[in-house]
């Protein structure tokens, strides 16, 4: 994907936090995700309409005193993998605020 990449939580998801981290069970399939408190800040903020750059510039880089460049890296690689299991969507453009089911990253 290239430009902008949006993120929005897949609605098959339950998520509960246990300390700083966030444990989430995808419905589909039963899987568990332990996200810590870095990757729990970007599913917090995965609204599909706010850019991941700017979630990360916004919510990371200030707190955890990272580099934008390394923090945009880290981020993408790990919402890929999680668009990957169903557990966030991911697309080049503003995704609906409509959650929707399924394993695969919304794509244009």
């Amino acid at each position: 994907m290239s430009g902008h990449i949006y993120i929005l939580r897949s609605a098959n998801v339950a998520a509960r936090r246990i300390g700083n981290e966030l444990m989430l069970m995808s419905a589909s399939d039963s899987s568990l995700f332990s996200l810590n408190e870095i990757a729990a800040l970007l599913w917090d903020a995965a609204d599909g309409s706010t850019p991941l750059r700017q979630i990360v510039a916004r919510d990371i880089c200030p707190v955890f005193e990272i580099d934008e460049a390394t923090a945009l890296a880290d981020a993408n690689a790990l919402v890929l993998a999680l668009a990957e299991h169903g557990v966030l969507q991911v697309s080049d453009h503003p995704i609906d605020g409509n959650p929707v089911d399924g394993n695969k990253a919304n794509t244009p």
